[in-house]
């Protein structure tokens, strides 16, 4: 599903999976916000989601999937697959023009209306207009740097923004430690 007018990236390295988001809302062509915040602490601030695509859909998105949080009381896999399902199954649901990023602690994910749960195998995913730029970058920096996810999660977004005109630097960052 093409989506314009964000980009959310997620990079986890050591013990640190770091989020990125850009504040970008485009209408067409237009940019009518610049300092938007896509990302979302949830369950006591021990999961991150991120969302590209319609604002009003992801807002509802992230309620339910909050509440299958709550069901399963933090268990992020089970939270995301039984939301792909619903997600999948329901023809109201079906309709919203969305994609959700969630991490905790350990694993990261994409969800997808199609039913799509995709979990990265080298611990980069993106979503959104620029996410192929910022996955490349992320991967590069990874390989070919030190730094950690934070600085590579900033570096990686603030190249997709130089590329994708749906992107900008203005970013919302949060990260989440293993110690957490």
């Amino acid at each position: 599903m093409p989506t314009k007018g964000t980009t959310v990236l997620a990079v986890r390295r050591d013990n640190t999976v770091a989020v990125a988001g850009d504040g970008q809302v485009t209408m067409g062509n237009t940019v009518v916000k610049k300092g938007a915040v896509k990302l979302r602490r949830m369950f006591k601030g021990r999961i991150i989601a991120g969302f590209a695509g319609s604002t009003a859909d992801a807002f509802s998105l992230f309620t339910r999937f909050e509440a299958k949080l709550e069901e399963y009381r933090g268990n992020l896999e089970r939270a995301a697959v039984e939301l792909a399902r619903d997600w999948r199954m329901d023809r109201n649901l079906r309709r919203l023009e969305a994609m959700l990023l969630v991490c905790d602690k350990e694993k990261t994910f994409l969800i997808s209306g199609t039913g799509d749960v995709v979990e990265p195998d080298d611990g980069v995913i993106a979503i959104g207009s620029g996410s192929g730029y910022a996955i490349a970058a992320a991967r590069a920096l990874i390989t070919e740097t030190d730094l950690d996810a934070e600085a590579i999660a900033r570096k990686s977004m603030q190249i997709a923004a130089d590329i994708c005109v749906f992107t900008n630097s203005e970013l919302t960052v949060e990260s989440i430690t293993a110690d957490e």
